[in-house]
């Protein structure tokens, strides 16, 4: 599919996500503590990567910027304005991989809301807090495996192409460049985005060992749930 479809439908199902209005504050302060109890999960398996020199900016991107709890309302709601934009202005490898991180987010909030929803059903967790039995069986009720896959397919998509951007003859420049315009064509956030990617991988010296150990963790720990292990 075209990047820029991708990129307006993402960001579409990004929207009606991030809108609702109709969900319990109880189920609220679930998926909270759902993604906290994820970003501290993903720092304690990466705890290596955060520790590393090399690989601590690119796995601090990861965790911020693709999988934050911080809030992205902001960065939401300019996206939409300026989509046309990007399309008009970006280069083609820019905007794929926005259309990726998107669709990530997107992907991830779905799924998130899913795992919340199965964590509030679940009896043996009324008044607790989350524990690695109850987010297991929680993962496996909420969604599909496809789904969980294709999670970890756009993470490995996003870093290669930030990878292959860092490759690219002038890119540092042009985004630097861009900062001003960007600011004033309403891309600020898009741009924020990417110079940070782009410094993140750019101090890596290549992406290739740092992404192969990042995906096969996480597929490794994937398989593992589904194949019952708590």
């Amino acid at each position: 599919m075209d990047a820029s479809v991708r990129l307006r439908q993402a960001a579409a199902d990004l929207a009606a996500l991030r809108g609702r209005s109709d969900l319990p504050a109880s189920l609220r302060m679930r998926r909270d503590e759902l993604r906290a109890w994820q970003k501290q999960r993903l720092a304690s398996t990466h705890a290596d990567l955060l520790a590393s020199p090399r690989y601590r900016p690119a796995t601090r991107f990861f965790l911020d910027e693709l999988y934050g709890i911080k809030d992205f309302s902001q960065r939401d709601a300019a996206l939409a304005r300026v989509i046309p934009t990007m399309v008009r202005f970006l280069p083609d490898s820019a905007l794929r991989t926005i259309a990726d991180a998107v669709e990530l987010e997107a992907l991830s909030e779905r799924l998130d809301l899913l795992t919340a929803q199965a964590l509030e059903a679940d009896d043996q967790l009324i008044g607790r807090p989350i524990d690695e039995p109850a987010y297991c069986r929680a993962f496996r009720s909420a969604g599909d495996r496809s789904d969980r896959e294709r999670q970890i397919a756009l993470v490995a998509s996003v870093g290669r192409a930030l990878d292959a951007l860092v490759r690219t003859p002038m890119i540092g420049t042009l985004l630097k460049t861009m900062h001003r315009p960007a600011q004033i064509a309403g891309l600020g956030a898009m741009q924020d985005f990417l110079v940070a990617g782009f410094t993140a991988f750019k101090s890596m010296g290549g992406a290739q060992e740092f992404l192969k150990i990042l995906i096969e963790r996480e597929t490794r720990l994937m398989q593992q749930i589904y194949a019952g292990h708590d």
